[in-house]
C-alpha cells in the first residue's frame, strides 16, 4: 500500500462514518449511499490554495450542486446535499491524517454548521422569536434559509470563542 492510498482509504471511510444512516434519514432512496460515494471521491487538495472564504464558499456551492446531480432521485434535496458535505468536513478537520493532507486548519473558520432540526433548534433559541425563518426541514432547506442560519451560527460561534462548525457538538447535545 502507497501512503496516497492509505489517504484515499480514510477520505472514503470519512465519506461513510460523516454522513450516517440518521444523517440523511427520510431523504429518498439511494440518497444516503450517493453522498456516502461521493465524499470520498471528491478532490479536496484545491483546498490547500485557498485565501478566502469566499473561495470556500464558491467551492462548497459547487459540490453542492455536483452531489444534487449525483443524487438517484428527481427532487433537489439542497439541503441534505448541504448537510452531507458539512458534516463531510467537519470530520476531515477533526481527522488528523486528511487535515494534515490537506491543511484543512486553514479554513477551519469558514466551514459551516451543519443543518438539521436540532441544531436549528438551538439557533432559533440563540437568536431570539421571530429572529430567523421557522425551520422548513433538510427536504426544503434553500441556500437562502441556510445563509440566514450560518449567519446567525457565526455570530454564537463568535460569542463562544469556537468556529461555527463546532456548534453542532453543543447544540446537538443540548437540543436532542
Amino acid at each position: 500500500m502507497k501512503p496516497d492510498d492509505f489517504i484515499a482509504t480514510i477520505q472514503r471511510r470519512i465519506g461513510v462514518t460523516a454522513v450516517g444512516p440518521s444523517a440523511l434519514c427520510g431523504q429518498g432512496k439511494g440518497v444516503l449511499k450517493a453522498a456516502q460515494k461521493y465524499m470520498g471521491s471528491i478532490d479536496l487538495s484545491s483546498i490547500c490554495k485557498m485565501k478566502s472564504a469566499e473561495e470556500y464558499a464558491n467551492w462548497l456551492d459547487e459540490h453542492t450542486n455536483a452531489l444534487l446531480d449525483k443524487l438517484p432521485i428527481s427532487d433537489r434535496l439542497w439541503g441534505a446535499a448541504r448537510k452531507a458535505l458539512n458534516l463531510f468536513m467537519r470530520d476531515v478537520l477533526y481527522n488528523q491524517y486528511l487535515n494534515k493532507r490537506y491543511k484543512i486548519s486553514r479554513i477551519e473558520p469558514w466551514l459551516e454548521v451543519p443543518l438539521d432540526s436540532t441544531v436549528a433548534k438551538g439557533l432559533k433559541k440563540f437568536a431570539g422569536r421571530g429572529k430567523l425563518p421557522p425551520w422548513p426541514g433538510l427536504k426544503r432547506l434553500t441556500a437562502r434559509v441556510n445563509q440566514e442560519f450560518q449567519n446567525v451560527a457565526a455570530n454564537y460561534a463568535t460569542q463562544c470563542r469556537i468556529a461555527r462548525v463546532h456548534l453542532d457538538i453543543y447544540l446537538w447535545m443540548e437540543n436532542r
